[in-house]
């Protein structure tokens, strides 16, 4: 009952979504409130804030080398290790994009978060409801995310961009992952770290909504900054609690 509740929610907002009319891309999108140019780097603030994203995805891969599995749900491996590489890309085509803001260079900010974005769904989906079903379904989640943002690209470029797949990549696994919380016990750990994460992604689209407001305000650091500040955090706390699992999952085991 409890999984026909998610899909029935699940394809609702999808075929809410195509009932709207297409949204393009606002032409102003790439003009943040700070421009500064420092240490011959453009758009300096906006291109060093990636910097959380490239740490916590190199430390999350490098956490995932090691010889145990211990407190992982070996079923999802996959999953972690698409997450990480996500998020370890993000940083980079995010850095690049805010070098030089452009749509062409938008698709390579866009198209890492997405592959994050869906499998760390499939990971909540794994370790709450069927890890099985979880990494059946990682490769159709993660072709579904990069088609939208292709699919996007593609529309730009004949004049009528179209950013409803996209919206829906990104914003329907927020709306899901909250229920499946909500609806399931998670079969290993704890789903709190889920709900931090969810919270720190908020507060960085506030923050993204308010760039030029907190930019004026203070002059230090604009909205769009402390976005990939609280964005990037997010992995890093996964990552926190993902290595104090496994740690107490050794622990566990050894006595």
């Amino acid at each position: 009952m409890k999984t026909k509740l998610l899909i029935f929610f699940a394809v609702l907002i999808v075929l809410s979504a195509f009932l709207v009319d297409p949204i393009s891309q606002d032409p102003t999108y790439h003009l943040f409130a700070d421009g500064r140019r420092l240490l011959a780097v453009d758009n300096f603030w906006n291109t060093i804030s990636n910097l959380p994203f490239l740490v916590g995805g190199l430390a999350g891969l490098y956490f995932l080398r090691r010889r145990t599995r211990a407190g992982l749900i070996d079923s999802l491996y996959p999953a972690y290790l698409v997450f990480f590489m996500g998020v370890t890309a993000t940083g980079i085509g995010s850095a690049w994009y805010h070098l030089v803001p452009a749509n062409e260079t938008l698709v390579w900010d866009r198209l890492p978060m997405t592959i994050a974005f869906m499998a760390l769904f499939a990971i909540v989906m794994g370790e709450h409801v069927c890890d099985r079903g979880a990494r059946r379904m990682l490769i159709p989640l993660l072709a579904v995310g990069a088609a939208s943002v292709f699919y996007w690209q593609y529309t730009e470029t004949q004049g009528a961009g179209d950013l409803r797949p996209y919206a829906l990549v990104q914003f329907l696994p927020l709306l899901l992952i909250p229920m499946i919380l909500v609806l399931y016990e998670p079969k290993i750990g704890s789903g709190r770290v889920y709900w931090s994460m969810l919270v720190l992604y908020a507060a960085s689209k506030i923050f993204e909504q308010l760039d030029a407001s907190i930019f004026d305000f203070h002059a230090l650091l604009s909205g769009h900054t402390l976005k990939h500040i609280f964005a990037g955090i997010a992995p890093l706390v996964y990552l926190a609690y993902l290595r104090r699992r496994t740690h107490n999952h050794g622990l566990h085991q050894s006595a």
